[in-house]
Formats: C-alpha cells, structure tokens, sequence
C-alpha cells in the first residue's frame, strides 16, 4: 500500500471510530415540538424517516455564524437523500427575530423559537451544538464544533443518510 492511501485509509477509520465511540450514538432522538417566528408548529415528529441535522445556535453566537455555511452546505449537497435542517433558537434577547438573521445571513433552513426546554432535553450545553439523526431517529453524531473544515461532519451525514 502507498503512503497517501494508508494515510487516507487511517484518517477514515479514525473518523468512523470517532462517530462510534461517541455518546450519543445510536441514543433514541429525543420528541420534541415548537413553533417557528411566523407561529407554526415544527416537531421532529414531521420527518420521519428523514435523516435530520438539528442545530442548536443563537443569534449571538459568532461560532454559529461560522458553522452555518458548512451545514447548509451540506445539507444542499445531500438534499436528494432526503436530508432536512432544522435550526433551534435559544437563550436569545428580548424581540430577537432568528428567522430574519439566518435569511439576513443568505439562508432559507427552518428555525424554531425558544428552544430553552428542548436544548435542556437534549442536554445542550451551549452553542453551537448540532445533532445528525438518522432515519430510524437516532442520534449518530453530536458536535459542538465551529469548525468549517471538520471531516465529521460529511461522514456523519454519510451515515445519516444510509438506508
């Protein structure tokens, strides 16, 4: 074997270690409901069989405003599977308008509102922090990472979108 394919080969089985040695792999996806800016209803109940990337971020947040390129990125790149990002406000200000900031920032992914009891559901410690949920509604990833570059991200969607 060469030296760049055994390279590659251990970074991906590195990755894939990664994603199996996490703690919440294969954890049952919490239920949850709550509504958008405009007031309709959005529940993880209404994907399923959808493989779902759900981030949680604030308007605040600069390490939100990074990742958002990537994970709209790639939810684009893997919207012929089926996949479908939800963003979950939380611990905003007064009169914030999260629907308005992500189409300000050249977006069009759904965001729900104050998502405090969901991000307590799903033990979220601050933001960023994104769940890849698979079809069958497991968590496969959890990530609080900022970074754009992170080759976690596309293998979890790999993962993700598996029959």
């Amino acid at each position: 074997m060469n030296t760049l394919f055994k390279t590659i080969f251990f970074a991906g089985a590195m990755l894939i270690a990664t994603l199996s040695t996490n703690t919440y792999a294969n954890e049952a996806a919490k239920p949850w409901q709550l509504t958008t800016q405009s007031g309709e209803t959005i529940s993880l109940g209404q994907y399923k069989n959808k493989p779902v990337i759900v981030h949680f971020w604030a308007t605040w947040c600069p390490y939100c405003k990074k990742i958002q390129p990537t994970l709209d990125a790639l939810q684009k790149k893997y919207q012929a599977q089926g996949v479908v990002l939800i963003a979950i406000s939380f611990n905003e200000d007064e009169g914030t308008l999260p629907q308005d900031e992500i189409q300000r920032r050249g977006y069009d992914f759904i965001t729900a509102v104050n998502g405090e009891t969901v991000a307590k559901l799903y033990k979220v410690a601050g933001t960023p922090t994104t769940f890849f949920i698979n079809r069958q509604h497991e968590v496969i990833f959890k990530t609080s990472s900022s970074n754009p570059d992170d080759p976690r991200f596309d293998l979890a969607l790999q993962e993700i979108t598996k029959r």
